[in-house]
């Protein structure tokens, strides 16, 4: 499939629209070239604290116009799981606003009391007595999920645990292993596609790692392109069993002439 037959895009955000707080080349650009031609489009991101909100705005910042419903994020794809294994349902959540606002809006109760399941996200401080508390709850029946499978987070200071790496201390405690909604789960890209009604054969997508964006978009059935202008480097994509359908040094290079 050529890059010409593609009419929709996925596309994740850090490595490929932005990087350190500012715009990646062509990002501008092809945002805005999207927007003009009426492509369907979301930008994904495996980070739960943010809003769509909070996310358009920081993108807004940086000069890349997206609005709020042209961004999925792992919260976002949790609460349509959720919504579609148990309608009305409730959960004991341990995140920020990204992933409870998405679960509240889903329909779900939030409680402490014989949830149907606990629910771990991104925040930037895990509480000890809430890690207590979702042991005790997932030992006690509730079902355990989570957002995303990234052990660490980017910060100034260095990197940071995330929620991999809190996921493995529960798992530790409970003998359980969560399942993983966000990146590299295929289910992510499938919900944005359910988002935007498009299908798998003409969606395209881009981003900045081998092992979660890459491999997921294969598993999806997706075009898929990886740019190096994050994570992956050339001589680090020798090292996996698959490609990508196209590497590029950045969007720019997927610009309409």
């Amino acid at each position: 499939m050529s890059e010409r037959a593609i009419d929709c895009w996925l596309t994740d955000m850090d490595g490929v629209l932005i990087g350190e707080d500012r715009a990646l080349p062509g990002a501008v650009e092809l945002i805005d070239q999207w927007r003009a031609n009426g492509t369907p489009f979301l930008v994904l991101t495996n980070n739960s604290i943010y809003t769509p909100r909070d996310l358009s705005a920081r993108l807004t910042r940086l000069g890349i116009d997206v609005p709020e419903d042209r961004l999925w994020t792992s919260a976002l794809a949790t609460a349509a799981f959720l919504r579609d294994q148990a309608p009305g349902g409730s959960a004991f959540v341990i995140g920020e606003a990204g992933l409870t606002t998405a679960i509240h809006e889903a329909g779900f109760v939030m409680t402490d009391i014989a949830p149907d399941f606990v629910v771990l996200g991104e925040t930037r401080s895990y509480s000890f007595e809430a890690i207590t508390r979702a042991i005790r709850l997932i030992n006690g029946g509730a079902r355990f999920i989570a957002t995303n499978p990234d052990v660490t987070g980017p910060s100034p200071e260095g990197p940071l645990p995330a929620t991999g790496a809190v996921a493995a201390l529960i798992t530790a405690a409970t003998k359980r292993e969560p399942y993983y909604v966000g990146k590299p789960n295929p289910m992510m890209f499938r919900s944005a596609m359910n988002k935007l009604g498009t299908h798998s054969e003409r969606t395209g997508m881009i981003g900045d790692r081998m092992d979660t964006d890459v491999i997921a978009g294969i598993e999806a059935g997706l075009h898929t392109v990886l740019v190096m202008t994050g994570i992956a480097t050339r001589e680090e994509i020798e090292h996996y069993p698959f490609r990508p359908r196209e590497i590029l040094n950045s969007v720019a290079d997927l610009l309409q002439k």
